[in-house]
This record gives C-alpha cells, structure tokens and sequence, in this order.
C-alpha cells in the first residue's frame, strides 16, 4: 500500500495520501496546505490523484482543495459541511476565514461506500467537531479519522457549530471498531482503535 503524510503547514494539518498496492491511482485526504508541494509528492510517486476526501470543512483541511482538484479531480465532503465551502462563516467555523470553492463538489453521508483506487471504502458520520465530520474506513485496512480522535487526546467541540452530544455518540462510535484497525488523524500520528481505546484519557471516560 502506497501511504504518505503532508504536514507541513501552520497547524499541523495531515494531508494523506493512500493508494492500493500496484495502483498508479491516489487518493487525497483533506488537503488544506500546499497543493503544489502534494501534487509534487504524488509525482515523485508515480501517483495520479483520482479523487479528494474533506474529514470536515475546516479551512485547514478543506482550504486548498479548490486549487489541488483544478477542474478535473472530484471533491467528497459530508453534505452538512458543504456550505463551508462557500460560506464558512454562515456554516458556523467560527474563525474570518476565506471561502475554498471547488469545481466538482460530490456529498456523501453516513453508510455511503466509495469505490476508488482500489479501496471500498465506507463513510461513517462522526459529527461533534463539525456537523458533517466524517471518518472513511476501508474494512479492516485503515481509518482516516479527521479531527474525530487524534492520538491521545480528541478534536474540539467548542466551536459555534460543534456539539458536544454529538461528540460523545461519534466517539463512542469509533469505540465500536476493532482494536488492530489503523487511525490516520488529521493531526499528529497514526495510531490504532486498540492504543486509543487503552491510553486515550478522553476514552477512557466513556
């Protein structure tokens, strides 16, 4: 499996990129930095990105999503963060920022599956941090988790459109899920269901 992380930006941020085995295909997740620097980590790979999943619509995910996908790539992003697309601050991020328009704005929503570059790979809706934050799982492969769960600690809930009760259900959600699986958050470094699930002091209250 091809796999590389881009995070060097102001936040942190992790921009993934994932493609099968024997693929010459890509996917990217959540692109909010960079995107020359990622379509050049793509190229050094021999990589053609296909298509570009949003966890969420915070600008440090979502912000250079419009100039990475151009006119060709297709964007996946929950339909409740759509508007933050266009219009971030009646969406609710909380923060003057600027809005990421794309081309090719595709919504999902909670039990989609999307079969691309060799994955099937499963949306499940893990609102709290945002209404339309989403984690994608690709059976027992991997978990790309956004700002859902980061190693150790979790994502925010206190923006003006977080919710705390959301937070808790999507978390006790991702409890669900079998230990071996691998999380890729949206910042800091991977882990698993099982590390999380024994050492996360915000799980371990659950």
């Amino acid at each position: 499996m091809f796999l590389e992380v881009h995070s060097d930006n102001p936040f942190d941020t992790n921009c993934w990129l994932i493609g099968a085995e024997g693929s010459d295909e890509a996917l990217v997740v959540d692109p909010g930095f960079q995107p020359e620097q990622v379509h050049d980590l793509l190229d050094r790979a021999g990589k053609q990105p296909v298509a570009v999943l949003a966890t969420h619509g915070h600008f440090d995910h979502i912000g250079s999503a419009g100039a990475f996908c151009g006119d060709a790539i297709p964007f996946y992003i929950h339909e409740a963060d759509q508007l933050a697309l266009t219009d971030p601050g009646a969406w609710g991020s909380g923060f003057p920022t600027p809005p990421a328009p794309v081309k090719d704005v595709r919504t999902v929503a909670d039990g989609d599956v999307l079969d691309l570059v060799g994955f099937s790979i499963r949306v499940l809706h893990t609102p709290g941090h945002t209404p339309g934050s989403v984690c994608f799982m690709a059976a027992d492969e991997w978990l790309f988790a956004g700002d859902l769960v980061f190693r150790g600690s979790i994502g925010r809930y206190d923006f003006p459109n977080s919710s705390a009760a959301d937070m808790e259900r999507s978390l006790r959600r991702f409890l669900e899920l079998d230990d071996p699986l691998p999380v890729y958050p949206g910042h800091g470094p991977d882990t698993t269901v099982g590390t999380e699930r024994k050492t996360n002091p915000f799980l371990l209250e659950l």
